[in-house]
């Protein structure tokens, strides 16, 4: 690997006015786009309540307020941190508590408003930059230069944007992913030198304590650590050695450690209601290769465009050039540590997710966000290619680099732009589609919503809830029950009715039901004579 210098003033001061910029985007309009379905469920599992409790008092046939939704969005007398625990431990275990107890001492100094808790994501992303200028340091040993481009290129990169601000603990996920990495290869650098055993000792229980915090802050730090274990044993050989030994003894104690959870997660059989039911995916397997293609393009350029758009089409095209070449560069250029380190980040977390539906012919078992590991190994990549190609090499050729990395930082300021002054997103799934639909009720002079329970209506329509007007009231039922409705409403609305209960309502009372909005995920009805 060529060894890169300090970067020039003039990248210097780039990079400084990137990361301005970045971690500007990050705390501007932090209310301003729908508080999603998935963000509902954080705020319910924050607050320590069940869904038994919540169809109970809400989904029980009677005409509420949009003030009703809001006792199950904060904290309360009733619920304390052994509910949040408890909460977690039943329903979705899929979400380990460090997130949501960090959350709910943040809720408890600043409130439970969609800005406080979203800030709380902005803040934790700072510490993203600090991880991954750690983690570069350690994997390439290198200066200034690429650890900087690094960051600015994580700063303006639209899917970092998207995690910064989500009311989930993609974020913290992040962090501490990169934490365990750069943790590991700090252990496995000082292991090559004389030290002594207590501080080799020490270099492997900083190990154990961030890769505990990764397992007990998602449950797919699971194969970020099947990921550390190839590398290490690839790296040694795989021969038996002192190293070997280390890491085998720290992964064990950071595993025992996450043990309690575990079994958990086990005994509840990773049946995961809420949340799960709204990031996975249900299309052809085709449409996996499109979908994958549209990540990799969303980690430098996302307007929020579908596959078809041309424009979309083309910087698809274009960055997939691009990482295919960066990591084919890094595997020629660099050492085997170094080149063997990202790419079992970016493949072995994903491929336990995309194989099982390629199988199948059908996406159904990830989220979108689920691929974290697989975006930072394609932008630790990308900045490796760019930094040691701006300053090697002829004049014309250092011209053309410089004016890809430029071209790459205006695509990633323009994404963040646009993205942070829009309603809704792509990543908002199920509840893309509410400003739409709030919309089309708050137009009505007295409206009521009807709905039930089942699909993803349960937190959906908590998401409809902070967008319409109080005007705007709900008849909430479970299942296929047929709710009594009043007759003191001028517009009658049906969110996301199964069919049994739109066919009973329309029996029952003699009415007839029309669509007014529909998408991939949600539809309204209104309710006519």
């Amino acid at each position: 690997m060529r060894r890169l210098v300090i970067a020039p003033r003039g990248l210097q001061f780039l990079i400084v006015v990137v990361l301005v910029i970045g971690i500007f985007f990050r705390f501007v309009n932090l209310h301003g786009k729908v508080y999603s379905h998935d963000e509902i469920y954080t705020s319910l599992q924050i607050s320590g309540c069940t869904t038994a409790q919540v169809k109970q008092q809400i989904f029980n046939g009677r005409v509420i307020s949009k003030q009703a939704f809001a006792k199950f969005q904060g904290l309360n007398s009733e619920q304390g941190c052994g509910d949040t625990i408890r909460s977690l431990a039943i329903e979705d275990p899929r979400h380990p508590p460090f997130y949501y107890l960090i959350a709910r001492f943040w809720m408890q100094f600043f409130g439970s408003s969609v800005t406080a808790i979203r800030s709380l994501s902005a803040l934790i992303s700072l510490l993203v930059f600090l991880c991954a200028y750690w983690l570069c340091k350690e994997l390439f040993n290198v200066p200034l230069s690429l650890p900087g481009i690094a960051i600015a290129l994580m700063a303006i990169s639209p899917i970092q944007l998207i995690y910064a601000q989500e009311a989930q603990e993609y974020i913290l996920w992040e962090v501490t992913i990169l934490l365990s990495s750069a943790a590991l290869l700090r252990a496995l650098r000082l292991e090559s030198i004389r030290q002594p055993e207590e501080l080799r000792v020490y270099n492997w229980i900083i190990y154990t304590v961030t890769l505990t915090l990764s397992l007990y802050t998602f449950l797919l730090s699971g194969f970020v650590a099947i990921a550390h274990g190839i590398y290490v044993l690839a790296t040694a050989k795989f021969r038996w050695n002192k190293t070997v030994k280390a890491y085998l003894l720290a992964s064990l104690a950071g595993f025992l450690a996450f043990m309690p959870w575990m079994l958990i997660a086990i005994a509840n059989q990773f049946q995961f209601k809420s949340s799960s039911s709204s990031t996975t995916n249900s299309s052809p397997s085709g449409n996996l290769i499109t979908f994958l293609l549209m990540q990799l393009s969303r980690i430098f350029f996302d307007l929020n465009l579908s596959w078809e758009n041309p424009l979309s089409l083309f910087m698809t095209l274009i960055i997939f050039i691009l990482v295919i070449y960066a990591i084919y560069y890094i595997w020629r250029t660099t050492h085997q540590k170094v080149w063997l380190f990202i790419i079992t980040l970016i493949l072995v977390p994903a491929l336990p997710l995309i194989i099982p539906d390629l199988i199948v012919g059908e996406m159904r078992s990830f989220a979108q966000l689920d691929l974290l590991p697989f975006y930072l190994g394609i932008q630790i990549a990308v900045a490796y290619l760019l930094a040691t190609q701006l300053y090697n090499g002829r004049l014309s050729r250092r011209q053309i680099w410089q004016m890809i990395l430029s071209l790459v930082i205006i695509a990633g300021i323009i994404s963040c732009a646009v993205y942070s002054q829009a309603e809704t997103w792509w990543s908002k799934l199920v509840s893309q589609g509410n400003p739409q639909i709030s919309s089309i009720i708050n137009q009505a002079d007295r409206p009521l919503l009807i709905s039930n329970d089942l699909g993803n209506n349960y937190t959906n329509v908590f998401s409809i809830s902070y967008l319409v007007e109080p005007k705007v009231r709900f008849l909430l039922v479970q299942g296929k029950n047929i709710p009594k409705i009043p007759k003191d409403f001028t517009d009658i609305f049906l969110l996301t009715p199964s069919d049994p209960l739109r066919k009973g309502i329309a029996k029952k009372y003699k009415l007839k039901t029309k669509i007014v909005y529909k998408d991939e995920h949600t539809s309204l009805w209104k309710i006519f004579k």
